[in-house]
């Protein structure tokens, strides 16, 4: 049987939500005991293992056929891939980063700097559309540290929450990209692995969708069931079921989650009670 192959990132910030994201699409497969290969059992799919900055390349070359990567190392390569899906996880920012001790006013207090990065290119552009001379010195690893042991002025590197700056006593000046997980694909895909990659794609998708609804059950009073259903804008139409109390209902929705904490008041005012919110699992539209 035909097979398609993913690749993922073997360690790193990308790789848990990744294996994550493949065993809640209902996809089994062995966990990686620092095998290049994880052969799913109940899907046509095998995992690669692979770092990070490899995984465009793969996918490009068509050893893998598409590949969860961040969108900085497709930009920073410059890959013409085609994205299937803009993931929800692995969220950061590519930042230029300067001692804590020192000022900065602008962007052209980096002219005449040396700047530490991983990503020369992305650096670069961004320089040269703000008429900045600095030089880039490129490191593959351990940015952070290149000011402290008097290696470069400042760092250009990605930041999520900003911890690792701050333990390194750097600060963040200048937001250069924004970035997340996306999956790409190999332009070249045959029908039969292009199909593969789709109905991965639809349990991807129902995955995400389920992560941003909640399954919604609450008591009304009967006279109020209308001033509810307007409130809380569901996929359909509610269900309706009549409690044992008379003159009451139980109201089953399925809904965006922040409808639910944007109108939580509206709701207690229409005498709302006993209201439950779940996880949801899957969606499919």
């Amino acid at each position: 049987m035909e097979k398609i192959r993913i690749a993922v990132q073997k360690k790193g910030r990308l790789n848990d939500s990744s294996l994550k994201l493949i065993a809640d699409c209902g996809i089994h497969f062995p966990k990686n005991s620092g095998q290049l290969k994880s052969p799913a059992d109940n899907f046509p799919l095998e995992i690669l293992h692979l770092r990070d900055d490899d995984i465009p390349g793969y996918v490009m070359d068509g050893v893998a056929d598409i590949g969860i990567v961040g969108r900085n190392e497709i930009e920073e390569q410059r890959m013409d891939l085609p994205v299937m899906e803009n993931l929800s996880f692995g969220k950061c920012r590519l930042s230029i980063a300067v001692p804590r001790e020192k000022s900065y006013t602008g962007v052209n207090d980096l002219e005449g700097q040396i700047i530490a990065t991983s990503y020369p290119y992305l650096l670069s552009r961004f320089l040269a559309e703000n008429s900045v001379n600095a030089e880039i010195h490129e490191i593959s690893g351990s940015v952070e540290i290149a000011p402290a042991i008097g290696l470069t002025d400042s760092i250009c590197d990605l930041v999520s929450t900003g911890s690792t700056l701050l333990f390194n006593g750097l600060k963040e000046v200048e937001t250069i990209f924004h970035s997340s997980a996306v999956l790409v694909r190999n332009r070249g895909l045959s029908p039969s692995k292009l199909e593969l990659a789709n109905r991965l794609l639809l349990r991807i998708r129902a995955v995400k969708r389920a992560d941003a609804f909640k399954y919604i059950l609450l008591n009304v009073p009967d006279e109020k069931i209308d001033e509810v259903i307007n409130i809380l804008p569901g996929l359909k139409s509610p269900t309706i079921m009549p409690l044992a109390q008379k003159g009451w209902s139980s109201l089953h929705s399925v809904i965006p989650e922040e409808a639910f904490w944007d109108n939580i008041e509206r709701l207690h005012n229409c005498g709302a009670e006993g209201i439950l919110v779940l996880p949801i699992e899957k969606i499919m539209f």
